[in-house]
């Protein structure tokens, strides 16, 4: 499983950090940090990265197969 991320579209709200700290940050200045960035996401980070996903109120974030 992948994650694409629309860097345009992020706005910082930070919900997908609440969800999965190991997998999304949210830096100094509100720029999110994407840990797995062109790889897949590991199985002990994929149930809390698709729910880091779901939880983005601009649809930044997409989950792939």
């Amino acid at each position: 499983m992948k994650i694409e991320v629309d860097y345009k579209r992020c706005e910082g709200h930070g919900l997908c950090e609440d969800q999965a700290p190991d997998v999304f940050e949210l830096d100094d200045e509100g720029d999110l940090i994407y840990q797995f960035e062109g790889q897949d996401v590991p199985a002990e980070h994929q149930t809390a990265a698709a729910r880091g996903a779901a939880a983005c109120p601009v649809a930044a974030l997409r989950v792939v197969q």
